[in-house]
């Protein structure tokens, strides 16, 4: 059966790169982004493509969106939760706006897409979501506190979504990306917080020279990356995460044998917090 995907986020990078590989694959697809523009820009028009505005922020165009791909295709077997961007700088100096923001753009509007979209999974009684998170999502790193927070509340609330949806045959799996050669790093996909705090100038300077010096010689290739999602959207198994690139298994090896060991170090204090029996 021809599947049909709705991924957000599309206009470039990794979502440019899924919306080819589906459509490359025989798929129907709703590629949708902020700007219809860019959208048209982006892709030709061709049959089973079905371009719609989105801002993920905007919860009335979320449900124009599901209800216009529904109308249009019939149903949804795959959503691409990809549409974010990255809040960089040191804890102490990102103002309580910005916080609000990256998490209503990460995190609220992520959950909101998925709310709109369930509903209609849960009808066809299959489905299948792929919800982005990051390396981040899972090893904190400095400069970045309130991105990693975001992508950790990613993991958390799908992690917990896919105990309650897979008795209706809908799977969901966490993608973990490492560093892709995307603009992520590039001026209009990361926010800097301005500095405010002298304590943090030499570390500041230094993070972010490496942030961008790192700009576009990243080793991960997105058009690699979406064809790994139509491989797993496929398979018979899927998997509740997925660590996307040799960085991100290399990073990601260390972090989970880390956490381990510090468990098994802290064993008997850990145990000993029981009521005695």
């Amino acid at each position: 059966m021809k599947q049909t995907w709705l991924i957000t986020g599309a206009t470039r990078g990794i979502g440019m790169e899924i919306v080819k590989a589906a459509l490359s694959a025989g798929m129907n697809v709703c590629a949708t982004g902020r700007s219809l523009e860019k959208l048209r820009d982006t892709f030709p028009a061709q049959p089973g493509l079905l371009l719609l505005p989105l801002d993920v922020c905007d919860r009335q165009q979320q449900s124009q969106v599901v209800e216009d791909c529904v109308k249009h295709f019939g149903r949804i077997d795959v959503l691409v939760n990809n549409a974010g961007y990255g809040q960089m700088g040191y804890f102490e100096e990102v103002t309580t706006d910005s916080v609000k923001a990256q998490f209503e753009t990460n995190v609220f509007g992520q959950i909101a897409m998925t709310q709109t979209t369930l509903p209609y999974m849960r009808q066809q009684r299959a489905g299948q979501i792929f919800n982005f998170s990051s390396i981040g999502g899972a090893i904190g790193y400095d400069i970045a506190s309130i991105y990693c927070a975001s992508k950790f509340a990613v993991e958390g609330y799908s992690a917990s979504l896919a105990r309650e949806v897979s008795r209706f045959g809908i799977t969901i799996t966490i993608v973990e990306p490492g560093f892709f050669r995307t603009d992520f790093l590039d001026d209009r996909s990361v926010h800097f917080a301005s500095p405010s705090v002298s304590d943090y100038d030499s570390l500041r300077q230094e993070g972010e020279k490496s942030y961008r010096e790192y700009n576009h010689a990243q080793p991960g290739s997105p058009a690699k990356l979406a064809q790994a999602l139509l491989t797993l959207a496929a398979a018979q198994e899927k998997p509740l995460r997925f660590a996307a690139g040799s960085d991100a298994f290399d990073l990601l090896t260390q972090e989970y044998e880390s956490r381990l060991a510090e468990l098994t170090t802290w064993k008997n204090l850990i145990c000993s917090t029981d009521i005695a029996r």
